[in-house]
């Protein structure tokens, strides 16, 4: 299957669906507390999917061999990179980081967006890893206007997280979005300017870098989804849908 162009009635409605997300994430967010389980995030995030009226793009997922994701919310403390499953044994404490990924279905088409999120006071490295993490996100917007390549996305991202000492995660990236929550392109948080498909009005990508402290290399856990830093180092995740558009990005999971 070839990148499908969105026209602006679909993109209408993914901005609609864009904005649930941002609304759940905003609710799961100002919970992000001392003593909160992610379980309780996940119980968040259920509540105001369902006053929305929206379906859950998570719960019941199920790619290759990894049993059904069984969350509506991904939450990833610390050295967990992605695909955290909410517990009720896992209590946030001060000074965690926790990556919060949420993604929903409204009017058959999908937004996707993930914040990382400080947890009361947290240590200056950890801070200099988000704010690096969101600069890179920021740089990508910026890069997804018609005419660019999907290179130009992924160097911003590695050049970004590089010049400040922070490793590109490699095994997971960024993708095209629409009906369906996965759909071409891949987006890799790496690649070179000038290179890959030209970007072009009505596209959709999901752009999500993920930066480690320490080493790139991961592992997956086994129960299929929890991926984790293979040297413990701390993690953070980013993610918004945007659209290339004749006027520049729009980023469709905005509050």
């Amino acid at each position: 299957m070839g990148i499908i162009l969105k026209s602006q009635r679909e993109l209408d409605k993914m901005r609609e669906a864009g904005r649930i997300v941002s609304a759940v994430l905003d609710a799961v967010e100002a919970a992000c507390v001392p003593g909160v389980t992610t379980f309780e995030l996940n119980g968040i995030a259920k509540r105001e999917l369902a006053r929305a009226k929206a379906r859950s793009a998570f719960l019941g997922y199920r790619p290759g061999v990894a049993p059904p994701y069984p969350a509506v919310l991904c939450t990833s403390v610390n050295r967990v990179v992605v695909h955290g499953i909410p517990s009720k044994r896992e209590c946030l404490r001060e000074g965690d980081l926790i990556g919060i990924d949420f993604a929903c279905f409204k009017d058959g088409y999908c937004a996707d967006a993930a914040r990382t999120v400080a947890v009361g006071v947290i240590s200056e490295p950890a801070r200099a890893l988000l704010e690096t993490t969101r600069m890179c996100l920021e740089r990508a917007i910026k890069e997804s206007i018609p005419g660019a390549r999907l290179g130009d996305i992924g160097a911003a991202i590695a050049r970004t997280s590089e010049s400040r000492g922070f490793a590109v995660v490699r095994n997971f990236v960024g993708h095209g979005i629409g009906a369906a929550m996965h759909e071409p392109p891949s987006v890799p948080n790496h690649g070179e300017p000038g290179r890959g498909p030209r970007l072009r009005p009505g596209m959709v990508l999901a752009i999500e870098p993920i930066l480690n402290a320490g080493s790139a290399e991961v592992v997956v856990l086994d129960d299929g989804w929890t991926v984790v830093t293979a040297d413990a180092s701390l993690s953070a995740h980013v993610e918004h849908t945007v659209a290339i558009t004749d006027d520049g990005p729009r980023v469709l999971t905005a509050a």
